[in-house]
């Protein structure tokens, strides 16, 4: 598997990093993490459109939402307030969606998008916990 920190060549001071938005880190998050589950799903090869549709199921907001409360207790105080500030951020909501879920992916991204800057290595560990096989795994194969 593709490490995270190898896609990062932009280096950031912290203080450059926290005048960063919490949406901005969510939007590099949505990113970093459909990256992640994109290259996940690469192996065994599917065709194209099972890769989408794998993809798709799990970067959908319900998804992320559910594999946030996967990842709550491996997290630390610090990144338990990167979640609330990306709750926060999250202020434009779909109409198809619980405005809860829609913060919790939006916190999750968030998390996602400031450890990549931040603390790769944390990022890989916390992605590791993540859950991604499902029965619609099984079916697409």
């Amino acid at each position: 598997m593709i490490s995270l920190q190898q896609l990062n060549p932009v280096t950031l001071t912290p203080a450059e990093i926290q005048k960063i938005s919490p949406s901005a880190w969510a939007y590099l998050g949505d990113a970093v993490y459909e990256l992640y589950v994109r290259n996940y799903y690469l192996i065994p090869p599917k065709r194209s459109r099972y890769y989408h549709q794998l993809v798709v199921a799990k970067v959908r907001a319900e998804s992320q939402a559910h594999q946030l409360d996967n990842l709550k207790p491996h997290l630390t105080n610090a990144e338990l307030d990167i979640l609330r500030r990306g709750r926060n951020a999250a202020f434009r909501k779909p109409k198809r969606l619980d405005p809860e879920v829609y913060q919790q992916a939006t916190s999750l991204e968030t998390l996602i998008g400031y450890l990549y800057l931040t603390d790769p290595q944390r990022l890989n560990q916390l992605l590791s916990y993540i859950e991604l096989d499902s029965k619609l795994d099984s079916k697409l194969d």
